[in-house]
Order: C-alpha cells, then structure tokens, then sequence
C-alpha cells in the first residue's frame, strides 16, 4: 500500500503526490467512490505531447486545419487520443452513458469501477485549480549495508514508503476525426462519436495545485523486486566481489555511502488507493474553428481504380535507388509531375542535414508511394542504428530488450509535435538471454539523487567522482568500486562489468527486501464440468505436468497444489504420508472457505508421490460428470484465501463462461453483429469482479495466468480482468478438442511445455528513469501502476513486453544525449532477490529531417496498437480506426508542408516512414480492429490482450506476417550454420499476386504458420517434403511436414527452425490446399489485397492522399 514518507533533510526528492493507477495509465486523478469523476486539469496539448501548451503549436503550412478536414482538437473526447489521466476505469460502464451534443453542457458517464474511497484504505482528494497544498516529502532510508559472506545472520528487512512520483501529467493524444463545433454530421467511413465543446474542469477538495509532472529521474529507486530463476540458459558472467577482491579487507566493509541504499519499495499489502487510469475520461480542448466542415471519404472502393495504371509490377529497387539522380524513371512508372529534389535541397528544407551520414541520409530519401511498389525489403528490417560513437554503440543496450520510436530523441516538445510521430519506449526487460553478467558486491553503485544505477553512459570525472547521465550530479566512488573482479586489478572503476554492459544483473541485498525471499509456489486451478472433461483438455494438462514436474522452475522450498471447480470447489489434502490424496469438497459457494490451511499447499519434493497419483487420478475422476455449470469466481477467490500468505502463481483453466457465484456472466454476444461494420460492443468487463479480485491479488504478490479453452462465448473481455490486472498472461485455444483439433491440442502440448517450464520472477517491481527533461505519462501492458513511474508485478515472465509513452517538459539543448534505465527488482525462483538493470542511450536533435531519419517505424507501429487499444476499449472502434489512419495522414503532412516548395505531386513519404501507410492497413485489418469481417467476440479481446502484453517482433508478426516461397529454395545467399545449409528465400508482399499454383508459400504469422500448397505445385516438392504422392492426396487437415530423409525435406525443415530459433512459444501449423476450405484464414492475411469492407494497399493510399488534401 502506498504510504506518505517521513521527511528527511538528506533526501533530496521531494513533493511527491500519492496516486495509484492501473495498467494503461500513469498518474491520475483520484476517484473517491462510485459514479464521483473528476475532470482532468489541464487542457490536454498536441499531438502526442503531455506539456500543456497555451495553443497548438503550429507547422509551418499547417497552423490551420485545412478546410474539409476536422482538426485536431475533437470536441466530443480530448484529442489526447490515449488519455489515462482520469479516475474513471479503461472499460466503458455498464451503466448509461450521458452525450450532450449543445454547447456548455459536460460529458458524463458513471465509473464502473469507482471504489470506495475505504477499498484499499486511503482518501485521497485531488488538487483543484488555483489551490496549493504541501507535498509531503520523501524519506531516504538510512539502511546499513548487510555483511558479506554466507552467514549473513539476521536479515534488515526495513520499512520504507512507496515513492510516487510528482503529480499527475498530460497524455500523448492521437487524434480521431470528429464532427465540427456548428456542422451536423457528415457521413464517414469510420462514424465519428458525438461532440461537445464545454471544458471539463475540477473542483475536487481544498487544496492542492497539482505539482507538475516531473521527468521519472526524480524518483527514489525501485523498491523490492521479484528475482529471475537464477539457472537461465543464460551464460552468466557472475562477478563476485566477496571472492575475488584481494583488498576485501580494506574497503569490502566499508561503510556505504552516506546516504544508504536508497531502495526501490517492494510491494507488500494491498496496492495503494486505487486510482482508475482511463482513456475514457479526457479533458476537452479548445473547439475548433467554427465553419470548418468535418472530414468526408466515400465508400471503400469508390472511384477507385484496383490497380493503377502506373502501379504494376516491377523489379525491386537496387539498394541506392536514389530517386533524385536525374533520368530515374524506370519502365511502367509515370513519369513526374516535377523531378525529385537533390538531398541538399531537402536537407536545406527540412532544417539542414548537418554533419548526416550516408545511411541516414537514404533514410530520408523521399518515396513516391503511389508510385514505388516495391518498399518491403528482402528480408525484415533491423531496427535502425542510433547515430552514436562506435565506443557507445557497442555498449548500448540491444534493441530486443529496449526500444524507442525515435533513434533521435528531439530537443523540445515544439519539435516533437511539428514531426507528428509519437514518442514512446518498447521493453523486454525478463527476456531470456545468452548472456548475462551477473555481478555479486556490497555496494551497488547509484545516483544519490535520482537513485539511477551506474551505466556505460556515465561518466567520471576522474577515479574518486562520476557524473549521473540521468540527472547530472557528481557522485563519489566508493572504495569497494575501484576493484574490478573481472580483471583483479584496483584503481579502475571505468572497467567494472557495470560500467561496461548496459545490461546487468546484481544479486541484491537485504536492503532491498521487506521480507524473506518467498518460495515458488504454484497453484492450478482445474475447470471439471462437463463441457471440461468433453474436450479433453485435463487429459493433456496433467500428462504435460507429470513430464514437466522435475522441470518447475524453484528449489527445495516449492510448494504446489490443486484445486478444481464446477459447481462446488474441489481441495486436495496432499500431506506427506497420506496413502493417497483427499478430496475435499466446499459446496458453499456464497462464502467459500479453505477446510484446512497445512496441507493443500504442499511441499513438492516431499510430496512428489501424491502428487503424481492425482494428477495420474485427476483425467478419470469426473469422466462420467453430468455437471455443466462452472463457479469459477469462488473458485478464484478459495484461491487468493489459500496463496495470500505466500504470494506465487495461480495458473486457471477455464472452458466455458461462469454461471454460478460471485463472477457469474452472462452472454452478451450477437453472432448476427460479428461481420457489423458499425461499432463493436461489449469489449470492457462486463462487471468489475476480476478487476478488483486481481487487484487484491496483486497486493498478496498472487499472479493469474489464464488458459482459456473454449468452443463457445466466455466473455474473455472479462475474465482476461483477473490477468491483466495481476501481471498474468493469457492464452486462449478457441474450438480445443483433443480429438476434433488436433493442431490446436499440438498448440496447447507445445504452449504448457515452455509455460511450465520457463523462469518466472516473484514479488516483482519495475521502475524506468529518463533523463532530465523527459517524462513518462502512460504505460501499456499487464501490470498494477503503483505510482507514476513503479509498476507492481505479482509475477514476471520472459515472454511478456511492454510500452511506454513519453513527452517532453524541457527542453534537451544542453545535452546530446539521452538515456532511459529500467530496473526490474524480482525474487529468482531459487529465493535470490535480484535486480536487472537495463540502460539505453539516443542522441538528441534539433533539426526536423533528422527526427524522421530516425523514425523507427516498426517500435511507432507497436506503440500505436497499443493506443488504439486503449481507445478501441474507451471510446469506439471506429474511433481508434479513425485516430490510426489520422497519424498517418498527419504524419505524412508534417513532412509535405516542411518540405512543401521542393515536393513532387504523388504520396511522398520519407524512406525511414515508406512502410508507415502499410503497417496501419495491416493493423486496420487484425482480428483486434478489424470491421466487416466476421469475428469471434472472444478472439477479437484475445487478439487485443495480445497486442498489449506481447514483445515487439511477436506483434510485428501478428501485423504483417512474414510470406515466403519455399518450394524453389537454393543454396544461393543461404546461411551456414553449424554444418546445416539454411535457405534464404526473399520476403514477399502479402497480396495473391505472388502466389502461383506451381508454387508453395509459407507464411509466419508469429502464433500460427500456413504452408500454401497449390494445386499446380512441384510434384517433387509434394513427394520429398509433405511425403504424399501428389497434390491430390495431400489431406485437408495437415499440421506438421514429416521428418523425410531428402534434401528438399532437410532444406525446408532447416529453414522453418531457423525461423523459430528464438520463438518461445512454438506457433500452429497448417498446410492448406488452394482448394481447401481453411484457405479462408491463410487470405485472411494478405492485408494488401482488397476485401469486401476493406482498401486495398493502393486504394488505402490514395484514400491517405485524398485526406491529406482536405
């Protein structure tokens, strides 16, 4: 729980506002009981800005919305596109919703998940305008240090307060198209939600100016985090000090320095005031101009030529193909209207190039849309390279672990928004990774005043003083950091392993705990209905367990057990010594109760023959069950009595919706709505049940991971609550049947294996520091926020990613570079309390044309999926539809109007943006956005909480899969790896123009892979890779190519696994005939092609180009 800090005159971080918010928001205001919302603040600011400007800032040719097409500011919802400032929960309420179209009349909607100001046990009341009130001030814990050595006797487990960071900030915005203040409605193709003008303002309590938003480097350090299984794959260089310092004896007791081990605060008890961060509630911006009619596009398709006469098919472009060398005009290509500008016009257009290298400067060549059909490269894209030394390139952290959207961080907010590009943070933090230092000392070297851990980027002054990259102090060298055990030498801090890797390990002290490391504990809670047992599911489960259960990550602490539910929940006593195990049956639902609290949860290695015999017993005990109902919700709350005092993972399998006790739902949808191209219901939780159960969760350090196998409606938009909410994951087989489905019962082996079997951290926290000037507004994944910049993670896993939006407060002109850290503080499953750390480093710019040459449009995708899920969920779907095209459109006229007197006519995008238009149209047709199409409820939510939760190349494969042709692969350009000769066919565009029936097409879709057969394919391709005589005896429900002893068989396997060399989850697999019927879902992925509600690519462009000319 969050609590106030005492104050102390050493501590140099002060005036920290208390609020808590959950996944999707940062700081917000607060929310005092149910139906009680307060307005944001501050006008919301530009584009993806959080600093309040007094106007929009204006580009130059753009200061005013062009006529036809409605500004940026929307009346109706803030323009702050992903706003979570607000009290309100992400999920629309069940309850009314309230619109006013009239002027001066405010928006209101009740809040579903308002709270009483008493649920997590404190009051907070929100500044008002105008109203100062003091912030309580920080206390810096004075720890001593713990011995070092084994024997480490009584451990310090201090109590130290939550930092939470100053107030509440603004949110990045991505704009939707509205209608105008004064103009009635006009037909669009995505149908924008009602308008009003009035500005929301508050007046909640006495009090307090809100403190402004202050950049993350001003927080205390993370508190308790949850440590990683200590025994990775990973090769960890493990740097003990105690070991190997010779002058141990000198400095390895020494005193810290002064100010102690200022701690990150682990988190214990319950979270701290809930605070609902929702994208729902925004404060409005100024209304527009009057007169200004809104935006209007025909019907898909119309007057729309399906292939332009000029947009034929030609070969790639050579890697240079500068289109500004006079003459470049290939055949098929009209001709210009006027020729492309040299680089040293664009450059002096955009601001000057300065000092740019060649490969930034062919980031910046421009491209012709409309014009250049071939943009996707051979083969995917590497992130781009940061313009950065040699010497810090090769220390910064890789872009797997930590990405941002810009390589080149702009020096002011006013820069930011003139290129219309968002500015955000991809995070891997848990990945698993091949090597690790790891590094055991007394003193874990930190910024006194930003608590920022020392980096590659610091730098020292000379060997007794190094200067925080983050916040700028001078900070002293402690003796016992001028040893480096790498080299055994003394007297050279710049080459400890901390200061060579930008990411690290540091096995932590008793400083950093509130209590001893927990043990690993895990908990599966088994659906047995009817429906359960039909589909065979416990079956797999419990095979999978038995093969895995030497293989749980933990020690010799792990306790495990199992509960398993239908209309009555299920206990097992599994106590050493008992000839079997024991069924306990509660079949009081409404207060459910543990029977006995020793011998549910037990220790694994000393009951490992019990438990062997139930899961052995468990398939065949409910075969002949005639119940169908499901209470899962006392279920899960049996479950959080049994876990509270331990804390672990509560791993659920679920196959229906739950219709008995607390949680009971009901259906809500409507299959004759699932092709609708109006907007999409139902998508929030229909009650607040799982919310604040994972919630309560969170506070116990409980992790919820749900399987969900279900043929019918379970209402996933709910259930996935208990998750999300917790730090869990979520997986979901739709149709699972172990005998009717074989691919996805293959899918769920496959899944459980790595599940069960992966490392997991406990007890986690994870706080991310930037540099002074920047600030961190939003967060997007599975987590609790528990104040501005420290999310709460029950469990952490190496398989889940998250976003980050950022803004700009300062400006960055005295600096040339910037930095971000993330410090994740977990429990190894082997009780080691550990922190990884994570730092990366961007230069800083102050010229527009290089913030687009260091666009990286794969993180801007990513981090835009993830707004427009918030918003999706908040507003409408049309509207998050809307908001995407729009940050295209806008993007690509800030870099028109900058460059507007040297522009040709056509779709001119800069290279390092050419895939941006493509990416949107791929995003507009996921199963989480889509329209038209029919979709599952439940696999729309699932692919939403996917796109939210997943780590960055797994989203880019749901987006734009990978499609290959492999039935001619040659040894020309193919890899050598370990004696194995590894194809290398092209990438393809995703259009049925490169598909032939001669032909076989393999495409990755990251979860799931389609072998495209067609019906004129290669026989011997048939014959020595499928194994079938020829393509008409190829079955229709094929899901693996057999292990054949041909070269063709052995060169397409080793092409297959080199691609799913660094999956962690192994995909489906389907081989489908051009004549079979589940070719409909292998199309379904060709997002170039045009469909019955959908643009094609080149309609999808000229659809942009007609927008931007409004």
């Amino acid at each position: 729980m969050s609590t106030q800090g005492n104050a102390n005159p050493n501590s140099s971080v002060n005036n920290y506002s208390m609020s808590s918010t959950q996944n999707g928001g940062g700081a917000a205001p607060c929310q005092n009981g149910p139906g009680q919302m307060y307005p944001a603040m501050y006008t919301a600011s530009s584009y993806y800005s959080s600093a309040p400007p007094a106007a929009y800032p204006t580009v130059a040719g753009h200061s005013a919305p062009p006529t036809g097409k409605t500004p940026v500011s929307s009346t109706g919802y803030s323009g702050n596109y992903y706003q979570s400032s607000s009290g309100l929960s992400p999920y629309p309420a069940p309850g009314t919703h309230q619109y006013s179209n009239a002027p001066g009349q405010s928006f209101q909607q009740t809040a579903p998940y308002a709270m009483p100001a008493g649920y997590y046990g404190q009051v907070y009341s929100h500044p008002s305008q105008g109203q100062t009130q003091p912030q309580p001030q920080q206390l810096q814990p004075n720890l001593m240090p713990a011995s070092s050595g084994s024997n480490l006797g009584a451990p310090l487990y201090p109590i130290v307060s939550y930092p939470s960071a100053p107030g509440s900030s603004q949110y990045g915005t991505l704009r939707s198209s509205q209608t105008t203040a004064g103009q009635p409605p006009v037909s669009t193709v995505m149908p924008p939600p009602p308008t009003q003008s009035s500005l929301q303002q508050y007046s909640q309590g006495i009090g307090a100016t809100p403190t402004p938003a202050q950049p993350g480097y001003g927080a205390p350090p993370l508190s308790q985090a949850a440590t990683v299984n200590g025994q990775s794959n990973a090769v960890q260089q493990h740097y003990d000090q105690n070991l190997h310092n010779p002058m141990s004896h000198h400095y390895a007791a020494g005193p810290p320095n002064s100010q102690g081990p200022d701690k990150e605060r682990p988190p214990s008890g319950t979270p701290g005031t809930s605070v609902h961060s929702s994208p729902q509630h925004h404060p409005d911006l100024a209304a527009p101009p009057a007169g200004v009619p809104a935006k209007q596009a025909p019907p898909f398709g119309y007057n729309y030529p399906t292939m332009h006469p000029a947009y034929q098919q030609n070969p790639a472009p050579k890697p240079n193909p500068s289109p500004s060398h006079g003459g470049y005009n290939p055949p098929g290509y009209q001709p210009y209207s006027q020729p492309f500008p040299s680089l040293s016009e664009l450059s002096s257009a955009l601001g000057g190039l300065g000092g740019v290298s060649e490969l930034e400067a062919e980031t910046l060549r421009p491209v012709n849309l409309l014009q250049e059909r071939n943009i996707l490269p051979p083969k995917r894209a590497p992130p781009p390279e940061p313009n950065l030394s040699n010497d810090l390139r090769k220390v910064n952290c890789s872009p797997d672990t930590f990405r941002c959207t810009l390589t080149n961080i702009p020096q002011t907010q006013a820069l930011l928004n003139k290129a219309r590009l968002p500015l955000g943070l991809l995070l891997h933090p848990f990945r698993d990774l091949t090597q690790l230092p790891v590094i055991t000392s007394n003193t874990i070297v930190r910024c006194r005043s930003c608590r920022t851990y020392i980096n590659p980027f610091v730098s020292f002054l000379d060997q007794r003083r190094w200067k925080c990259n983050l916040c700028y102090r001078v900070n002293d060298v402690p003796d016992e950091f001028m040893y480096n055990p790498v080299t055994r030498s003394y007297g050279e801090p710049h080459k400890r392993p901390e200061v060579q890797n930008s990411t690290v390990e540091f096995i932590a002290s008793s400083d950093y705990m509130l209590r001893p490391p927990q043990p690993a504990v895990y908990l599966f809670l088994l659906d047995v209905s009817h429906n359960a047992v039909e589909s065979g599911y416990l079956n797999v489960f419990c095979q999978s367990l038995l093969d895995n259960l030497e293989k749980l990550p933990g020690d010799t602490r792990t306790h495990i057990g199992f509960v398993t539910f239908d209309s009555t929940v299920h206990f097992y006593n599994l106590q050493e010594g008992l000839s079997q195990p024991q069924m306990l049956v509660v079949s009081d639902i409404d207060d459910v109760f543990i029977p006995t609290h020793d011998s549910l949860l037990v220790n694994l290695k000393e009951s490992k023959e019990l438990v062997k015999d139930l899961l052995n017993a468990l398939p065949g005990m409910f075969t002949h069950t005639r119940e169908t109902q499901s209470a899962l919700g006392p279920a899960l709350q049996a479950a959080y009595k049994l876990m509270s005092p331990t804390g672990g993972r509560v791993t659920v399998f679920q196959t229906q919706l739950p219709t008995l006790g607390a949680g009971l739902l009901q259906s809500r949808e409507d299959p004759n709505l699932r092709s609708s191209t109006k907007n999409v219901l139902h998508l929030g939780p229909a009650t607040d049940f799982y919310k604040k159960l994972a919630l309560d969760c969170s506070g116990q350090q409980i992790g919820v991971d749900l399987f969900l196998l279900s043929s019918q409606y379970s209402d996933l938009a709910s259930l996935a609550c208990v998750s999300k909410y917790s730090a869990g994951s979520v997986f979901y087989y739709p149709s699972f049947h172990h005998i009717h489905n074989t691919a996805q019962k293959q899918k769920f082996q496959k899944d459980l294996q790595r599940y069960l079997t992966r490392k997991i951290g406990f007890e986690a926290v994870m706080r991310i520091r930037c540099t002074k000037g920047l600030s961190i507004h939003t967060f997007h994944g599975n987590f609790f926020v528990r104040s501005t910049d420290l999310l709460s993670l029950a469990n952490v896993n190496p398989d889940s990613g998250f976003a980050v939006q950022m803004s700009i407060e300062e400006s960055l002109a005295d600096t040339s570079l910037a930095c971000f850290q993330a410090a994740l503080l977990y429990t190894s499953s082997k009780g080691k309390r550990r922190i990884r750390v994570h730092t990366l480093c961007l230069p800083v710019v102050s010229q527009l044309s290089e913030v687009f040459a260091g666009a990286d449009i794969q993180a801007i995708s990513c981090l835009l999926a993830n707004m427009a899920i918030d918003r999706s969920i908040s507003s409408s779907l049309s509207d998050a539809r809307d908001a995407l095209v729009n940050a295209v459109v806008d993007c690509l006229t800030a870099y028109r109007a900058n460059g507007s007197n040297i522009q040709p006519s056509g779709l001119i995008a800069p290279a390092a943006l050419r895939l941006f238009p493509l990416y949107v149209l791929a995003l507009l047709k996921q199963k989480a956005l889509r329209t038209g199409t029919s979709t599952r409820l439940d696999e729309r939510v699932f692919s939403m909480c996917e796109l939210k939760s997943q780590p960055l190349q797994q989203i880019m494969r749901m987006v734009h899969p990978d499609l290959y042709r492999i039935d001619n692969m040659t040894e020309q350009a193919a890899l050598h790896l370990n004696d194995s000769v590894i194809p290398q066919p092209p990438l393809l565009q995703l259009t049925a123009e490169k598909l032939t029936r001669e032909g076989a097409f393999l495409l990755d879709c990251g979860s799931v892979m389609y072998l495209w057969v067609g019906k004129c394919c290669n026989e011997t391709f048939i014959r020595d890779v499928l194994g079938f005589q020829n393509y008409a005896s190829l079955p229709s429900n094929m899901t693996e190519i057999p292990e054949l002893q041909t070269t063709y068989s052995e060169r397409t396997r080793a092409f297959i696994s080199w691609l799913l060399e660094s999956r962690t989850f192994l995909p489906a697999f389907h081989v489908v005939k051009d004549d079979a019927s589940t070719k409909t879902s292998f199309f379904q992925h060709l997002v170039e092609d045009r469909t019955e509600s959908a643009f094609s690519y080149y309609e999808f462009l000229l659809h942009i180009q007609q927008q931007m000319s409004k």
